[in-house]
């Protein structure tokens, strides 16, 4: 497992994180495989952790404080997110910051996220959804300058709405924030447009999110694929929407060279950026740990193959299913 420098925090972490969600927010899971899967990453050199308290109402929290008591003696980086207080997300321009991160319950989510943990400092705390207005209240600065100054945490990020790269680039400008986690992928390329140079001037840590669109780029979803009632991807995968990305994915099947595969050529794609830090897939599986981590090993794809999958840009604007 190759290590990338986390922006100006100066870790070194994987280059190949661990996203957590699908371990308590997805239909399927266990605990006893989901911490299975967690070890083996670790042995196999991940040593970046992004959860939520969302994610299970702190479940998704309680696993990995299991599994970094289990690895005392490794340095691992834990990050996890604040949810906002009205429970929306994406967050909408007419949210408030007392709507969503009111100074008061920021401490006490961060608390919370600690306990569950079993931690006294954080790595990386996020706030869940941003809109980049809250700048204009304050509050926000205060607050993020006390999170750094309090001791229980390290480092202050933002996680970025659905395709909206640019609500974030005021915060990054600004110097609050250390790191930023945002979709891209083969389809969702726009943060490389206004976002990443702004990352790279300031030396803010980007963490890559959703590399597989949701699963479209797997390959494995069909026009006709359903899922549990209280799925999540029901209410994200709408027929018009599972129909473009079914028909997208299907157009990049072609170039997958005979000894690869589509989810790994999407995770070597996004290594050929080196703006991004670290990329955090889902996983609940161990041999999907083992698969997503090994592309980490392969590399970077080859100029001229990356540069087959470009014209592959999918712009997408939020609507009301994108969440």
């Amino acid at each position: 497992m190759k290590t990338r420098r986390f922006g100006r925090t100066d870790w070194q972490v994987s280059e190949i994180g661990y996203g957590m969600w699908g371990m308590a927010g997805w239909t399927g899971s266990e605990d006893a495989e989901s911490l299975a899967a967690l070890q083996r990453s670790i042995d196999l050199g991940c040593n970046f952790f992004d959860t939520a308290w969302a994610y299970g109402d702190g479940h998704s929290e309680e696993l990995l404080g299991e599994t970094l008591r289990a690895n005392s003696s490794k340095k691992l980086y834990v990050a996890t997110k604040i949810p906002p207080k009205n429970r929306r997300w994406p967050a909408l321009k007419e949210f408030s910051l007392d709507d969503c991160y009111p100074p008061d319950y920021v401490f006490e989510y961060l608390d919370k996220s600690l306990k569950n943990l079993g931690l006294e400092t954080l790595d990386l705390i996020q706030y869940h959804t941003w809109m980049d207005s809250w700048l204009d209240d304050p509050r926000t600065q205060n607050t993020i300058e006390k999170l750094r100054d309090s001791g229980k945490a390290r480092a202050i990020g933002i996680s970025q709405n659905r395709w909206e790269p640019e609500n974030g680039i005021r915060a990054v400008r600004s110097g609050l924030v250390d790191a930023v986690q945002v979709i891209y992928n083969i389809f969702d390329q726009n943060p490389e447009d206004e976002l990443f140079p702004a990352c790279r001037e300031k030396d803010v840590a980007v963490i890559a999110r959703v590399p597989f669109d949701e699963g479209s780029l797997t390959g494995t979803l069909t026009p006709d694929s359903k899922w549990p009632n209280g799925d999540w991807r029901n209410t994200y995968f709408v027929p018009e929407n599972l129909k473009n990305s079914v028909e997208r994915a299907n157009a990049l099947k072609p170039l997958v060279p005979a000894d690869s595969s589509l989810p790994e050529m999407a995770l070597r794609f996004i290594l050929n950026n080196p703006d991004v830090n670290t990329i955090i897939p889902g996983m609940r599986k161990i041999r999907h740990v083992e698969s997503n981590l090994a592309a980490s090993d392969k590399g970077p794809l080859h100029a001229a193959h990356h540069a087959l999958l470009r014209p592959h840009r999918w712009v997408r604007r939020p609507t009301h299913w994108s969440q």
